[in-house]
């Protein structure tokens, strides 16, 4: 085992940023506390003195894509006066080209029954990308259940993200692009857009 530089991250950190790559290559399959510790040169067990469970890892390295998904989602939504319905839309189509971007990381973000997901605070990361959808929805579509709505509405976006990713939705409808069938998904929970 080498002592890290000066420059290095610490070891915590270095052990998520493996997993992280090791996540793009290979997918949520790949990740054993064995590998990311090979990976990042130490010994098999050197891992557990910051992260005691293989689930605490896996957290660990989920938090980093609620993180940057919430940023971009952030930086998408922006300040602006956009409508409601146009902020859902551009959410939307944030969350999908995530999903098919980086589709391990996608893959273990919502994998519940992989994840400790109280212990590391992920759900302080995870719950609030629920909570813009949920407000969005209540604006769109007053006196309606929002969460209901903006549950339904994301188990859509998870279906069209995993088809796409599959194959599936551009065999069955001959597109190659998933706009339109995102604008569909929104009709079908929110209703069709005022002026059309």
């Amino acid at each position: 085992m080498k002592p890290p530089q000066k420059d290095e991250p610490d070891l915590r950190t270095r052990l998520v940023d493996v997993g992280v790559e090791l996540l793009a290559e290979q997918g949520v399959e790949a990740l054993t506390l064995r590998e990311i510790a090979r990976r990042a040169g130490v010994s098999h067990g050197a891992p557990r003195r910051h992260f005691p469970t293989h689930l605490e890892l896996l957290s660990a390295i989920a938090h980093r894509g609620f993180t940057e998904l919430a940023g971009r989602v952030t930086s998408a939504l922006g300040d602006d006066d956009a409508p409601p319905r146009a902020k859902l839309s551009q959410l939307g189509y944030v969350y999908l080209e995530f999903a098919l971007e980086q589709p391990g990381m996608y893959e273990l973000m919502f994998r519940h029954d992989l994840l400790e997901s109280g212990h590391l605070r992920l759900r302080d990361t995870s719950l609030p990308l629920f909570g813009v959808l949920v407000e969005l929805v209540a604006r769109v579509r007053p006196g309606a259940d929002a969460r209901a709505v903006a549950g339904a509405l994301w188990a859509n976006l998870h279906g069209l993200a995993q088809l796409w990713r599959w194959g599936s939705l551009q065999l069955a409808t001959g597109s190659d692009d998933f706009a339109p069938l995102l604008g569909t998904a929104l009709d079908a929970h929110l209703g069709p857009e005022a002026g059309r």
